[in-house]
């Protein structure tokens, strides 16, 4: 993004002082992103140190991978308004509602995201701020991103992804949105077995709390006595499930280019009969050719053989061709590889007419 907007930078200005004095917490101007992470509303007096209390922390129970850096997560929703959760699978957000999530390396902060419905005519606006070394200024990262920003290995570094690439995964600017905050990430019967689970501190946003006050329409009590999880009977699945359904079913969620190409894995499915979803994983052909077998001959999982698993290997690689997931990420995620190894390898073969039994 251009800095010479000095114009912009003055407006900007003005308008930090009056989301200290403002009740309203109002939104920057549309199609004006702030210059600094102070402006954008997620602090109480224009700094960096107090999280305005309007802004609600919460914590998705199947976190997305990123490098193994710590992370903290807001929303903000304007006054009066609510969620539209009419379909309970794809929620609607209001105009003006906005969500941060700040990353941390060693206890410094390196980057700050934000997602901005701008309203419903421009849907959504996508923007990082870089935190400088003494973490005193946050300031917006180039639209085209940042390659290197923090080790996070010898060898790798963590980068602050371009605009583009926060569409590709979040969507476009009228369909897309948070991906971390829905039904399932939010209920609170949370999986004890969730790969990278975080702690669920008092106060935090729940699906408790959006339905007690009245921050989702229709009123869904439902959701509060019967909160929604996965449908398995097996601990091991639904952690493996949840976890791929946040790393990769954002991509492989039965829409779009590569509906064909690889695993459907929708929250509606693995609320519905999260057994079926790991059924249909395993045994399923894929088109890439997994090295070392025969040609057309690889599976998404191979019971009882995680080597022979092209999921495992496509979780396992790093070389830009090949990862999965291809975006976010330059770490492979070892803790996760070794659940799904051993979850692949205390699959049985599938009988004749697969039932529940493949799966324990």
């Amino acid at each position: 993004m251009s800095r010479g907007r000095g114009a912009a930078a003055i407006a900007l200005g003005a308008w930090c002082a009056a989301v200290a004095l403002h009740a309203s917490h109002p939104a920057p101007a549309a199609h004006v992103l702030p210059e600094r992470l102070a402006d954008t509303g997620l602090y109480a007096g224009g700094g960096h140190e107090v999280v305005d209390p309007r802004n609600r922390a919460f914590s998705p129970q199947y976190p997305l991978w990123s490098d193994g850096l710590r992370k903290s997560r807001w929303v903000y929703l304007p006054p009066g308004t609510a969620i539209d959760a009419s379909d309970p699978y794809a929620w609607r957000f209001p105009s003006g509602t906005r969500f941060w999530k700040e990353f941390r390396a060693e206890g410094r902060k390196v980057e700050t995201r934000m997602l901005w419905k701008a309203s419903e005519a421009d849907g959504w606006v996508y923007a990082s701020y870089l935190w400088n070394e003494a973490g005193t200024e946050a300031l917006l990262a180039d639209e085209r991103g940042v390659p290197t920003v923090v080790d996070v290995s010898p060898g790798r570094r963590h980068g602050v992804p371009s605009r583009t690439d926060c569409a590709a995964c979040h969507g476009q600017p009228r369909s897309g949105g948070p991906l971390g905050f829905n039904a399932l990430q939010l209920s609170t019967d949370r999986d004890p077995h969730a790969l990278h689970g975080e702690t669920l501190e008092p106060g935090m946003l729940t699906l408790a709390h959006l339905v007690g006050e009245r921050l989702m329409a229709p009123v869904r009590h439902d959701l509060v006595e019967r909160p929604p999880r996965i449908t398995t009977a097996s601990p091991a699945t639904r952690a493996v499930l949840g976890y791929l359904a946040t790393n990769c079913g954002v991509c492989h969620n039965g829409r779009g280019e590569i509906a064909a190409l690889g695993p459907t894995i929708r929250y509606r499915d693995l609320l519905e009969d999260g057994e079926a979803v790991a059924h249909r994983l395993v045994g399923q052909a894929t088109r890439w050719q997994l090295p070392g077998r025969p040609e057309g001959s690889s599976v998404l999982v191979d019971p009882g053989a995680p080597d022979h698993s092209a999921l495992l290997a496509r979780m396992r690689s790093r070389s830009p061709s090949t990862q999965m997931p291809p975006l976010g990420t330059v770490l492979r995620d070892q803790q996760a590889v070794d659940a799904i190894t051993r979850w692949i390898s205390g699959l049985r073969r599938a009988p004749a007419v697969p039932g529940p039994d493949l799966l324990r």
